[in-house]
């Protein structure tokens, strides 16, 4: 499989404190990747080096097979990186649509074209009977869908989702987790931070774990879920012994 995304050997560091630690992954066109790990793992911030908020102290990234370390957020966008925020975004006095167009103009800059592609991820998305509605009128459930949607209104090779179905109702995960598949079906390869194991690894075909700022495993979810390193990691070491 050939990848659209990788990281080589790169490192964070904020003064003393190591947030990455040499992590090298790779992410193949097509697939769904979910990134786990605790609390302080180092998760979000390889996110924000990946889409180019931050620049690593040390090593490189590369996309769609170019060094795209030096570029930043707004440069990565425009070549077909997407991405939700864990804390949502969201444009709270402007409608659902307007928020869509936002990121729609990134590729389209007639509003005529922006609007008509805007209307077209919100059909997508299940958002579209709410398209005239502030989007301080959503509930939480439907502000993460608005996001994914602004996002796929740039439209992406590689979607960056950043915590989408945490804090849902299992009802309401079980659609984000039908979105997600949706999502890959058109050809977007997406990479996923989420904390709840139990709903990540029926999604996603790889898992990738962060621990303390390094890879700790990365495999197969059958594989990851039984791995002991694993297990301490989240659970601690009695639960370790016995596995």
């Amino acid at each position: 499989m050939t990848a659209l995304l990788e990281t080589r050997g790169v490192w964070q560091r904020f003064g003393g404190l190591v947030a990455n630690s040499d992590v090298s992954i790779s992410v193949g066109r097509g697939e769904i990747v979910g990134l786990i790990g605790p609390n302080g793992a180092g998760k979000s911030t390889l996110f924000n080096l990946i889409a180019g908020v931050l620049p690593p102290t040390q090593g490189s990234i590369w996309f769609d097979g170019e060094d795209v370390t030096k570029l930043p957020a707004a440069e990565r966008c425009q070549r077909g990186v997407g991405r939700t925020f864990q804390v949502v975004k969201s444009f709270e006095t402007m409608t659902v649509i307007d928020n869509v167009i936002v990121g729609a103009l990134v590729r389209n800059t007639v509003m005529r074209e922006a609007r008509r592609k805007a209307h077209e991820v919100l059909e997508f998305t299940g958002l579209a009977a709410r398209a005239d509605v502030l989007a301080s009128d959503l509930v939480p459930a439907e502000k993460r869908r608005l996001e994914v949607a602004r996002a796929l209104a740039t439209e992406p090779k590689l979607l960056l989702l950043d915590e989408v179905l945490t804090g849902l109702t299992p009802t309401e995960a079980q659609t984000g987790v039908a979105l997600v598949r949706k999502v890959r079906d058109t050809g977007i390869t997406v990479l996923m931070v989420e904390h709840v194991m139990e709903i990540v690894m029926p999604l996603v075909d790889r898992a990738i774990v962060l621990d303390l700022g390094k890879v700790l495993v990365e495999g197969t979810p059958a594989d990851v879920v039984r791995d002991p390193k694993v297990i301490k990691a989240y659970l601690g070491d009695r639960h370790a012994v016995g596995a």
